[in-house]
């Protein structure tokens, strides 16, 4: 027969899975907000402290403001200026949530053509003044110099507006939507799916994963009995 649990146990267990889960959420952002891309804190006096300032709820953890419940928080700013950054962390896709980001201060060298993919909601991005706005000055409302050192791109706009819009490009059948600052994305407007979105009905999942399937089982039986072989004549 079991031992009873303690008394307060089955109270205090669905506390501690909460906490564990927060634990695991602020920990998911650790690598872009704490020392993965740059130590220390937000900086004083920096467009993101003052963002944080001004959104009630918004808190500072490391180079991050961050705003929702412990366990679905997001970066709405992030600072790595002056961070001696040649290029972007691995980590920095994690920010994409961000409105505003800094990285002024930094030898940066050119920064690749998708580096702010899926980076919709930015609205204030400073950089070394030797870089160029992502999606160049047609792809934000205003671009300015400040001081000697710093560009700053404000108003990202959507790619996929205007009779000049990159949202021309999109085949029949799909629709523009944008995908970070200059780079529009196309998607298929149902039933239509595949390549161009040439092709109308349901995406035929069964038959795809099926045979996705049987193909990799496949090989795994050839590699192993290759595999059986080789040790056998050793």
């Amino acid at each position: 027969m079991a031992a009873p649990s303690p008394p307060g146990v089955p109270r205090l267990l669905p506390l501690l899975l909460l906490g564990l889960a927060a634990a695991a959420a602020a920990g998911a952002l650790d690598p872009v907000c704490g020392g993965g891309c740059c130590a220390g804190p937000v900086r004083n006096g920096s467009a993101v402290a003052a963002l944080c300032g001004s959104r009630a709820g918004a808190v500072l953890r490391g180079r991050c403001c961050l705003e929702g419940q412990p366990e679905q928080e997001a970066v709405v700013g992030l600072d790595l200026g002056n961070c001696s950054l040649h290029r972007l962390c691995s980590s920095f896709q994690e920010a994409s949530t961000a409105f505003v980001i800094d990285l002024t201060g930094n030898p940066l060298e050119r920064l690749p053509e998708d580096a702010f993919r899926g980076f919709t909601l930015l609205q204030t991005l400073a950089l070394p003044q030797t870089l160029d706005c992502p999606g160049g000055s047609e792809g934000w409302d205003n671009v300015t110099l400040q001081g000697s050192s710093s560009r700053i791109c404000q108003g990202q706009r959507n790619p996929c507006n205007g009779s000049g819009g990159l949202g021309r490009l999109c085949p029949e059948d799909s629709v523009c939507v944008p995908d970070g600052p200059g780079l529009p994305q196309c998607l298929c407007i149902g039933p239509f799916h595949g390549y161009k979105c040439l092709r109308q009905g349901t995406f035929p999942s069964l038959l795809f994963f099926g045979t996705l399937g049987a193909v990799t089982t496949t090989l795994s039986i050839l590699l192993w009995a290759t595999q059986r072989r080789k040790a056998k004549r050793s």
